[in-house]
Parts: structure tokens; C-alpha cells; sequence
């Protein structure tokens, strides 16, 4: 074989082996699918939102009367002044129309715009599911860590016995009982904490952040209780996973001490599963707990869905479903986009 020959086999290699993927190439196409897949789950929500709520029984001009005695033209007029007397595929279409717009409609009951009802309530929910997801990820994880590294010992089995108990628990029976215990008093137990709301009023400056806090406390207690078992035996679980791998001996036999094996080595290689589960928490962060606020009475997001629903108030119903939804999709989409940075080999 000649050397004028070997170029062109080279060559002719390199055509049958296909086209050369650039690096760095993986992640771009990666990020691209997620975030399709994103925009049409966030279509096929706004969809499912306004059909959904249709098939809730009642009637929201007759609820919105309250029972008061209503001629059959005052009716009329409440049907046509809320769309309701038109058909239902011009209903869904003025719906999407708008929704595009950023207009996901006007409240029945408040006779203000679905946008500004949530934007007054969202930061009392973001205060109070926003205290409740940095102790329970935090405590979550600590105790999980904890329990893996003493995988099987008294400690171990007592972490986990009570997280799934706890976990087991309804929220708003749990919430419910520290009324009872904390707030109401049982027995010589005197009621320490309000029954709900989030302030006392008359209170200004850092008197009313007091009060607020003294608001928050059972609410908070009761999301820690129930949400932090699942960080634990997830993060607990992802860690036993690791613990038998050969870079931990490794690092071992080179004399460092099991407290900086688990920090630096073992921690951070099982912090895959518990990164995603954190970022659905924070999605639901902005959904809030619907059956927590409502047993608290806090004025935030989900008393506010429970209001609605009640009527229904379908727009205020539907703008919300799709807010919960949306901060769901989104979170889990930067879940996805954060796992190539944790672990390349997800891109690929």
C-alpha cells in the first residue's frame, strides 16, 4: 500500500463512521427536549384547567346570590355579564385567547382580575411553605446523612420509624391536634399559640413581626413534620447506595476520617435523587398546602383555591390549578437542567 493511498482510506473511515458529534454538543439537544417538553405540558395544563373545573356540580351565579330570591333576568344578566351563556367551545377559545395574553380572567365572587387575587396571596403562602421546605429540606437531609452512615443501629431505627410515621399522618389531622394541644389547651396544658389567621392586628413595626412569626409556628410545625421523613429516607436510601462503592475504601485506606469521607466523597455523589426531590418541593412551595392553610386559616394561595372551589369560582379555580401546576413543571424542568452539572453522563 502506497502513502499516496492512506488519506483517501482515512477518508472513506471517516464518511462510513457517520458525521462527528461536536462536544458539548449533548447538553444543547438535552436542554432543548426538556424545554419542549415543558411548553407543551404547560399547554396541555391550560387545557386541562378549564375543562377540568366544569365538572364540579353547581351553579356559580345562583351560589354568588346567596340564596337570595333572583328573577330569571338578573340570572340572565349574571350569565352574560361572566360568559356563561355562551357556548362552550366560544368559552374555551376566548379562554385561551386571553390566557396567552397573560389575562387568565376575572373572579366571580371578588369581581377583581384572577392575576391581582393571586399576586395579594401569594407572598403569604411563599412565608409560609418558603420557612417550611428550608427546615424540613435541611433537617430532612441532616438526619437522612445521619442514618445512612449508622446504617442499622438504634439511632438509625428510630429516625426512621418516626419519619414514616409522621409521613404517614394527614396534614390536617396533625394540624388539626396542635389546635387542640397548643392552641385550644388541654387539661393543666395551657393554649400557647392562635388557632389561625396570620396576625392579630393593631400590631406595627417589630411587634407585628412577632405576631406574624407567633402565627406561623403550628403551621410550620405541622409542614416539617409530615414533609421532612421524605427528604430523610430518600437521602438516607441514596447514601446506602453509595456506601459500598470503592472510591469510599479508597478513601478510607488513605486515613481520612469517616465525618470527611461522608462530606466530600459520599454526600455529594448521592445528592442526585435528593436534588430532585428538592426541586419538586420548591415547586410545590408555590402551590402551597391547600388543606394546611385552610385548617390555619392563613391567607395565602391554597385557603384561597379552597374559597373558590366552594362556589366555583372558575376563573380564580382555573388561574390557580394552573399556577400550582405550572411552578411544578417548571421546578422539574430545572431539576433536569441541573442534573448534567451534578452528573455529565445524564446529557449523554
Amino acid at each position: 500500500m502506497t502513502a499516496d493511498a492512506t488519506p483517501a482510506l482515512v477518508e472513506d473511515k471517516q464518511r462510513a463512521a457517520g458525521p462527528r458529534v461536536r462536544k458539548g454538543s449533548a447538553y444543547p439537544r438535552y436542554l432543548a427536549g426538556k424545554v419542549a417538553g415543558a411548553a407543551v405540558s404547560l399547554l396541555a395544563v391550560l387545557v386541562t384547567s378549564f375543562f377540568l373545573f366544569r365538572l364540579i356540580p353547581g351553579d356559580p351565579v345562583k351560589t354568588m346570590t346567596g340564596g337570595r330570591q333572583v328573577s330569571a333576568e338578573q340570572l340572565a344578566a349574571y350569565r352574560e355579564e361572566f360568559g356563561l351563556d355562551l357556548p362552550l367551545w366560544r368559552q374555551f377559545t376566548d379562554y385561551c385567547g386571553k390566557a396567552l395574553t397573560g389575562d387568565i380572567g376575572t373572579s366571580y365572587q371578588f369581581r377583581a382580575p384572577v392575576v391581582d387575587k393571586i399576586t395579594e396571596a401569594l407572598p403569604n403562602t411563599l412565608l409560609l411553605t418558603g420557612t417550611a421546605f428550608v427546615l424540613y429540606t435541611a433537617l430532612g437531609i441532616f438526619l437522612g446523612t445521619r442514618s445512612a452512615w449508622r446504617h442499622g443501629r438504634l439511632g438509625d431505627r428510630v429516625n426512621t420509624g418516626l419519619a414514616l410515621t409522621l409521613y404517614s399522618i394527614p396534614s390536617f389531622w396533625l394540624g388539626l391536634l396542635l389546635i387542640i394541644v397548643l392552641s385550644v389547651g388541654i387539661g393543666p396544658l395551657p393554649g400557647m399559640f392562635p388557632t389561625g389567621g396570620m396576625e392579630s392586628g393593631g400590631e406595627e413595626g417589630f411587634a407585628y413581626v412577632l405576631d406574624v412569626a407567633h402565627h406561623l409556628v403550628l403551621p410550620v410545625v405541622t409542614l416539617v413534620a409530615v414533609e421532612y421523613g421524605q427528604t430523610l429516607l430518600v437521602t438516607r436510601s441514596a447514601l446506602l447506595d453509595e456506601m459500598g462503592s470503592d472510591y469510599l475504601t479508597t478513601a478510607r485506606a488513605k486515613g481520612l476520617r469517616d465525618d470527611l469521607v461522608r462530606r466530600r466523597h459520599a454526600v455529594p455523589n448521592a445528592l442526585l435523587p435528593t436534588v430532585t426531590l428538592i426541586f419538586i418541593n420548591l415547586g410545590r412551595t408555590v402551590a402551597g398546602v391547600i388543606l394546611v392553610e385552610t385548617v390555619f386559616s392563613w391567607p395565602g394561595l391554597g385557603g384561597l383555591f379552597y374559597q373558590a372551589l366552594s362556589v366555583p369560582d372558575l376563573p380564580l379555580v382555573q388561574g390557580l390549578f394552573f399556577v400550582f401546576a405550572a411552578a411544578v413543571i417548571l421546578m422539574n424542568t430545572l431539576a433536569d437542567l441541573v442534573y448534567p452539572l451534578l452528573d455529565p453522563r445524564v446529557a449523554r
